[in-house]
C-alpha cells in the first residue's frame, strides 16, 4: 500500500484579482514523480509555494508526514527541512563559491560538521557532474550549470520531497538537456518529486502521476499515459493536443456559404496547413453540407460545424453534428459525393446518438 508524503485538503488561495487555486484536494505518496503541467495563470507554481509555505494559503489544510503545516503552531522552519525547494531563478549566493553553496545549509540549519558537509557536498557535485566547478563562483557558470548547482544544494538537505518549480523554463534551449537528465536520474533513485514544467515530452518520461491544473485546481490527475494519449477531459485534450479549433452553427439553408468557406481558409492558413489540406476540408465541407445535408432539413433546423487541428499531430478532423431524423450520408446520400468524401479523407465514421453525428479525419 502507497504511504501517503503530503494530503492537501481544499486549498484555497485568493489575490485581490484572482483565485488561481479555488479547491484543491489531492494526495501525493512517498515515491511518486509529479509533473504538474497547463496554461499559464492556472496556479501550478501558487501550488508549490503553499506547499512549502512561502505563500499562505486562504483557507483549507496541508499536511506533511500527517503533520498538519497550515496549522499556526506548526514549526515551519523543521518542516521546510523535509521539502527542498528548486527555483527557475537559481538563486545561489554569488559571493560565495559552489561548494560553500551546497554547504550552507546543512551546517547551518542541520548542524553538520563541516567536514562532514565538504564530503557531501563534492559527492553531490559528482552526482549532478560538476566537481571540478567546487571552487568557481556562480557568476563563472552558465545557466544549466548554476541550475544542477541548485539542484545539488536542495538534495544536500535530506529532503523527502523535492519541488521544482519550471526548472528550465530560465535557460537556453542547449542547457535544457543537462538538467533534465539531473532530475531523470534522482527520479530513477526514488525521489518524491513534484515538477511545474511545460516540457512535455520530458514529463510523459519520467513522471509516474501527472496533474493537469485548470479551473481553479487540479482538473485531471492521471499516470502519463492516461493524460497524453486519452485524457478523459476535454480541456486536457485541447492542452496536450495543442487543438486549435474554428466552429459555426448553421440554422437556415440560406446561410452565407462564401463567407463560410473563406472563414475556414483563414482558419487554415492561421495555423499554415498545406494548401492540399485547405482544399480537402473546404471540398468536403462543401460535398456534406451543401449536397448531402440541407437538402433533407426542414426550415428549422440546427447543424454544428468544428475543424480542430492539432499541432501536435499536423492532423485535422472535421465534426458535423445536425438534428432531425437520422441520414447517413455514408449510406443514404449522393453516391459520387460521397465518394469524393472518402477519397479525401483518411477515416470517417457516423453515429446517431439523438443527433446525427459524423467524424472526418484528415491524412
Amino acid at each position: 500500500m502507497s504511504e501517503c508524503l503530503i494530503k492537501i485538503e481544499h486549498l484555497r488561495k485568493e489575490y485581490p484579482n484572482v483565485t488561481p487555486l479555488k479547491d484543491v484536494c489531492v494526495e501525493i505518496n512517498k515515491g511518486d514523480i509529479i509533473s504538474v503541467i497547463g496554461p499559464s495563470g492556472t496556479g501550478k507554481s501558487t501550488l508549490l509555494r503553499c506547499l512549502n509555505q512561502l505563500e499562505e494559503p486562504t483557507s483549507g489544510k496541508v499536511f506533511i508526514d500527517d503533520e498538519e503545516i497550515t496549522d499556526i503552531k506548526c514549526d515551519l522552519s523543521k518542516v521546510r527541512q523535509k521539502m527542498g525547494m528548486v527555483f527557475q531563478s537559481f538563486n545561489l549566493f554569488a559571493n560565495h563559491n559552489i561548494i560553500e553553496n551546497i554547504m550552507i545549509g546543512p551546517v547551518t540549519l542541520l548542524k553538520m560538521p563541516k567536514e562532514e558537509a565538504h564530503e557531501l557536498a563534492i559527492e553531490l557535485l559528482k552526482k549532478v557532474g560538476l566537481a571540478e566547478k567546487a571552487q568557481n563562483f556562480p557568476n563563472e557558470l552558465s545557466g544549466g550549470q548554476k541550475q544542477r548547482v541548485a539542484i545539488a544544494r536542495a538534495i544536500a538537505m535530506k529532503p523527502e520531497i523535492l519541488l521544482f518549480d519550471e526548472p528550465t523554463s530560465a535557460l537556453d534551449p542547449t542547457m535544457v538537456s543537462e538538467v533534465l537528465a539531473v532530475i531523470k536520474n534522482l527520479a530513477k533513485e526514488g525521489m518524491t518529486m513534484m515538477i511545474v514544467t511545460h516540457e512535455m515530452r520530458f514529463a510523459r518520461d519520467v513522471s509516474t502521476r501527472i496533474f493537469y491544473m485548470d479551473e481553479g485546481g487540479i482538473y485531471e490527475d492521471g499516470t502519463p499515459e492516461q493524460i497524453f494519449e486519452n485524457p478523459s477531459k476535454e480541456r486536457t485534450r485541447a492542452f496536450i493536443q495543442r487543438l486549435k479549433t474554428y466552429s459555426t452553427e448553421i440554422r437556415t439553408k440560406d446561410f452565407d456559404f462564401i463567407g463560410t468557406m473563406a472563414e475556414i481558409e483563414n482558419f487554415c492558413k492561421d495555423n499554415l496547413m498545406s494548401e492540399k489540406t485547405t482544399k480537402n476540408i473546404q471540398l468536403v465541407f462543401e460535398e456534406l453540407v451543401m449536397t448531402n445535408i440541407i437538402p433533407q432539413m426542414n426550415n428549422d433546423f440546427t447543424l454544428n460545424a468544428e475543424i480542430e487541428y492539432s499541432e501536435v499531430s499536423g492532423k485535422a478532423t472535421m465534426k458535423l453534428e445536425y438534428d432531425g431524423a437520422e441520414f447517413d450520408p455514408f449510406k443514404d446520400g449522393d453516391d459520387i459525393s460521397m465518394m469524393i468524401v472518402k477519397k479525401l479523407t483518411a477515416e470517417n465514421s457516423f453515429e446517431y446518438v439523438g443527433a446525427n453525428r459524423i467524424l472526418l479525419t484528415f491524412a
